[in-house]
């Protein structure tokens, strides 16, 4: 990446803040609240917002990027005619393109011309284009549901609230999107001296390695069928441009690939090196997506030289990528390296399967996330009476600092693992408590948390859970749970003129203590049902005894069932205690069955 004298429109003053006048980033003094605050949730803040007549009208014309008349006709005449997927709402996407110590690339304004022009050509979003940090306040950043890094080289920004901000906005439901520079972004530069460790684990991978920037290689589709592939029609292709190798903390273990280098059909010989450009493993990914607790990441290298933002093939992968950061495109992002046939088929149904810590020998949280990872997982669940780890000598829940919740966050993101319910020890009894509660599950990208209120709370926790947008389970651990919430026509009516954010938790255990038919209580509660505990390994084995023959085939009618329904809880949980006499314990027989019969049901 060779340094460039700056574009005209990427200076400082070519590049003012394009944001409405009427809509200024708020002071940086505002930067001492936690996320967010006051309490709600992005669905919200953005629905309020997009009714207002200044950010309904795209920030600036077309014409103030791009000043090469025929240059910015031949990305118009690229760009789509329609959206991939119609939009549910006004979408906002922030393009920031601040680049420190560096030049920046010409490309930056190509693609701001581009990706302005499809937003208001398909109708899928508006664009606001700035380089002033401050938008990354909280209050200003929540205007949007997606920001994209347009090749921002450099050390972006130091503050460390509006870093912070970053991450929560992405870990409590919004997008990110980067290409090229945005891999050496919050460096110091030149050189590329890290600066911000969790950006780089954000965005899935560091580095600017590299030959020409008109390099020809032959890029391979990794996941063909893959929503935000499927511009390319199956086939891979030959392209020139500036390609990134990467380093730390790139893993097929973390990200998604979509496209790499087909080092069979690509002579990874020639060329000049700048950097480390070979990998022992011959892995040359150039596009991936991942989620990030709620959010949604994409990156792609492929956005060096100007002309790929008139070439309408890339505009259409773009476009894809713009709308799954914005939330409108769904798209899986199951990381390459675990996409066994049996996670293929759970995709396919819509289903997530997690583990769950229990028994005697209940392992740290930390501990748990290892022992998924090592499984092959990619979700988790925790409860309140569950400790952090070694580090942090507390249970999981709303009372850890800022820090230690930094540091849950970044032990997720490194183990390629999102936490997707949590279970209180105690339901709050205060109404700030409960505030707290369901913060520090924004904070950690929670979809649904596991609880027995009393049914004369609902109404208020109803309330809560549509504001922060976390669903409620009813259920919970039998001592807990009593008889309010044990059998699913209690829970039905307790449901009852609710909205989709309160339904049920199917324990299969308790369900079978209390004489419950799973196939039964699935036509009962059909979306209700928001988690699914499965049976212990001792209950749902196919060859743990004669006993057993029935639950095990109430399994898989209950599974039936469900995607007869087309039912997709957040979860399906199974559990496993600490094993002293194996650091590596297998998978539990409940999640072998499970895998075993989603493969069954999707042939």
């Amino acid at each position: 990446m060779r340094h460039k004298p700056p574009h005209p429109t990427q200076t400082a003053a070519g590049l003012a803040d394009r944001a409405p006048a009427s809509q200024p980033p708020p002071s940086p003094a505002q930067q001492t609240a936690r996320w967010p605050t006051p309490p709600a949730p992005l669905a919200l803040l953005l629905g309020l917002l997009t009714a207002s007549p200044d950010l309904a009208t795209p920030a600036c014309a077309a014409d103030t990027f791009v000043a090469d008349a025929a240059e910015r006709a031949r990305i118009e005449q690229a760009v789509p005619a329609r959206a991939l997927a119609k939009p549910t709402r006004p979408r906002r996407l922030l393009i920031f393109t601040l680049n420190v110590g560096y030049g920046g690339h010409p490309s930056i304004a190509h693609a701001n011309e581009a990706f302005t022009l499809m937003g208001r050509k398909t109708g899928a979003f508006a664009t606001v284009v700035t380089n002033n940090p401050a938008v990354f306040d909280r209050e200003s950043l929540s205007r949007f549901d997606a920001v994209f890094f347009n090749n921002t080289v450099g050390n972006c920004f130091t503050n460390v609230s509006w870093r912070e901000n970053l991450l929560a906005f992405v870990a409590a439901g919004g997008g990110l999107m980067g290409v090229h520079g945005t891999s050496v972004a919050f460096t110091r530069w030149p050189g590329a001296i890290e600066d911000w460790p969790e950006f780089g684990l954000l965005l899935g991978a560091r580095g600017a390695a590299h030959k020409e920037s008109d390099e020809r290689v032959w890029i391979r589709l990794d996941d063909p069928d893959h929503p935000l592939n499927r511009v390319f029609g199956g086939e891979g292709f030959e392209y020139r441009d500036e390609f990134f190798r990467f380093g730390a903390p790139y893993s097929r273990q973390r990200v998604r690939v979509l496209l790499s280098i087909d080092p069979a059909r690509t002579d990874l010989q020639a060329g000049q090196a700048r950097g480390q450009v070979l990998r022992p493993d011959n892995d040359y990914a150039l596009a991936w997506v991942r989620s990030y607790g709620r959010g949604r990441v994409f990156y792609s290298t492929i956005a060096h030289n100007p002309r790929v933002f008139w070439d309408a093939r890339m505009l259409a992968f773009y476009l894809g990528a713009a709308q799954f950061v914005l939330g409108d495109l769904p798209a899986p992002t199951t990381p390459s390296g675990r996409l066994t046939p049996a996670a293929r088929a759970q995709e396919t149904l819509g289903w997530r399967l997690g583990l769950e810590a229990g028994g005697p020998h209940r392992p740290t949280l930390f501990e748990q996330l290892d022992r998924a990872a090592a499984l092959g997982l990619c979700h988790v669940a925790s409860s309140g009476d569950q400790q952090v780890g070694a580090e942090i000598r507390k249970p999981v829940g709303p009372w850890l600092t800022d820090d230690e919740l930094r540091l849950v966050r970044r032990k997720l993101d490194e183990a390629g693992l999102r936490l997707l319910t949590y279970q209180p020890a105690e339901w709050p009894q205060d109404e700030s408590a409960r505030r707290r509660l369901f913060e520090f599950g924004r904070m950690l990208g929670i979809e649904t948390f596991i609880a027995a209120p009393p049914p004369d709370a609902l109404p208020h926790v109803e309330q809560l859970c549509e504001l922060y947008d976390i669903r409620l389970a009813l259920g919970g651990d039998a001592p807990q749970v009593g008889r309010a919430y044990r059998h699913p026509r209690d829970i039905l009516a307790a449901c009852a003129g609710r909205g989709r954010h309160i339904g049920a938790l199917g324990d299969l255990a308790v369900w079978r203590q209390a004489g419950v038919n799973p196939r039964q209580a699935a036509r009962t509660l059909k979306h209700r049902l928001l988690v699914v505990r499965l049976p212990t390994g001792e209950q749902s084995a196919p060859d743990a005894g004669r006993n057993t023959t029935r639950p095990s085939g109430d399994i898989e009618d209950f599974l039936l069932e469900l995607q007869r329904l087309h039912v997709q809880p957040t979860m399906f949980t199974v559990r496993q205690a600490a094993d002293p006499n194996s650091a590596t314990p297998g998978l539990p027989p409940a999640a072998e069955q499970f895998n075993r019969l989603s493969l069954k049901l999707t042939r």
